[in-house]
């Protein structure tokens, strides 16, 4: 299928293009004036209102794995294929809301591994680090390749040169605000988006009911294949065990997320952000579910194309070429709110975890440099190919097996040395680099009674990491609590011994 626009359009969409990165431009430069310092930079003051920090949240992850991706794979697989995103990611939003956001919030921090040097010792927050920083790298890269192949689909544009620019824009905006960039340009941008998929699935709704969007969605449900539209598997215990894994991996893996707590410290108070993560969570299980509906509308309507990305064709086939041109643009803008926070969340770890303690330099600088740093790592990842990026996109897992277990622990207690969470760490990413690098997608594989059940990597691997806390310091001797009732303002100062 051509998806290429009519070449008298090609005008508009270059200027609605250039208007668009002005407009964000002007934002960046807006927000600059709002940086005084650090924690301005980083979690934009404290001072974000519940309207802009559920926002933010949302477009965080609303990005090309969301709109492109996962409407890809359900448009081949069925809904099953969503287990990751949206529903493990939008199951995570609510998890952070109840459970996390609170209590992390009252704690003053910047970034995650601040709570595992007052939790646990400056070992842990070096470690920490050292697991979350690479996890964004195959992100980001993602992202540059996705806008890269747009651009290059819609005017030609060679992707070396097409990477350099999405890498440029993406980077520059948030060089000069920080958080309040982000923030700000998340906002417009995550309104473009959700204004775009609703029009686009009321275009292709009606189009596929003859003119009824109630009847296109009684299509749907009557002429898609019933295992399609299944949410989970159920013909056995290994499929389910394997869906359970990956979505797992979606509702657990990104709590201990900088992207998401960065926007959880940001926000005004515990309340605000304890409320912004449960209507972010509704409204991306909610809206995240259109790009699936389209999915599967694409393949009624055709049938016989299924290689082609399914909402930029549903757009050009059936949207009026100037609101066309707009749901494109909306598309771009999902990409870059993605694109900026996940650059910002790692530099931000980088600078105030790691190179702080080696380099003298002011912090707001620190932090200015390591943008720079993982946007250039990032492209450069993006240009070894496709292969490359993808290897270490898989790396998102880390914060699961790595960081999850005694991030939760060590939030609910009063940990008495940072042992075990070192262990918890080193045991969690122990298994899971030792079976990915053999090669090995379950557990142990071949292994008589535990290989046979086919257990995921990524839980098994946050289950030997629990093990590995445990051991160090059983569940009886913790001293469990309330976080309210938990000391955890100040310097722990908890050593590895």
């Amino acid at each position: 299928m051509n998806l290429e626009i009519d070449p008298s359009l090609q005008w508009l969409l270059a200027t609605t293009m250039v208007l668009y990165v002005i407009g964000m431009y002007l934002i960046g430069y807006y927000a600059q004036r709002k940086i005084h310092g650090t924690e301005d930079f980083l979690v934009a003051g404290r001072k974000l209102p519940f309207s802009l920090a559920w926002m933010t949240l949302l477009a965080t992850w609303f990005g090309a794995g969301t709109l492109l991706a996962a409407a890809d794979e359900v448009r081949r697989e069925g809904l099953q294929a969503a287990a990751l995103d949206p529903f493990g990611a939008g199951v995570c939003l609510l998890l952070a809301g109840l459970f996390f956001a609170g209590p992390l919030w009252r704690m003053e921090l910047l970034t995650v591994p601040d709570f595992f040097r007052r939790k646990f010792g400056v070992a842990a927050e070096l470690i920490a680090s050292c697991i979350m920083v690479p996890s964004y790298f195959g992100w980001v890269a993602a992202q540059f390749v996705a806008l890269a192949g747009v651009l290059q689909l819609f005017f030609g544009i060679d992707p070396m040169f097409g990477l350099a620019l999405v890498a440029i824009i993406g980077t520059g905006y948030t060089l000069m605000g920080g958080m309040w960039s982000v923030t700000l340009t998340d906002a417009v941008q995550i309104s473009l988006v959700l204004v775009g998929l609703v029009v686009l699935a009321v275009v292709a709704l009606g189009e596929l009911g003859a003119g009824s969007v109630w009847n296109g969605l009684v299509r749907v449900g009557q002429e898609t294949e019933p295992e399609m539209l299944r949410p989970f598997p159920t013909e056995n215990i290994a499929a389910m065990l394997g869906w359970l894994g990956v979505f797992l991996t979606g509702a657990l893996g990104n709590l201990p997320g900088q992207d998401l707590m960065q926007r959880v410290f940001a926000a005004k108070s515990a309340s605000t952000a304890r409320w912004a993560c449960l209507v972010a969570g509704l409204f991306y299980l909610s809206f995240g579910l259109l790009p699936l509906l389209l999915a599967l509308v694409g393949n009624l309507l055709f049938p016989d194309d299924v290689t082609s990305e399914i909402l930029p064709a549903l757009a050009h086939a059936f949207l009026h070429p100037v609101v066309a041109v707009v749901f494109v643009v909306a598309m771009l803008s999902a990409v870059l709110s993605t694109i900026d926070s996940a650059i910002l969340s790692p530099a931000s770890v980088l600078a105030e975890n790691v190179l702080s303690k080696f380099l003298g330099q002011d912090s707001l600088s620190l932090n200015r440099y390591s943008v720079l740093a993982v946007a250039l790592c990032s492209l450069g990842l993006a240009y070894l190919g496709e292969n490359a990026y993808e290897l270490l996109e898989t790396a998102y897992v880390l914060t699961l097996v790595g960081l999850f277990v005694p991030l939760t622990i060590g939030l609910y207690s009063q940990p008495q040395s940072g042992r075990p969470a070192l262990a918890s760490m080193g045991i969690g990413v122990g298994v899971w680099g030792l079976h990915f690098v053999l090669g090995c997608e379950t557990f142990l594989p071949g292994v008589p009674l535990i290989g046979t059940w086919q257990l995921p990597l990524s839980l098994a691997a946050t289950g030997c990491s629990l093990v590995g806390y445990f051991l160090l310091e059983p569940p009886w001797k913790i001293q469990w609590g309330s976080p309210a009732k938990i000391a955890i303002t100040g310097e722990k100062n908890c050593s590895p011994d």
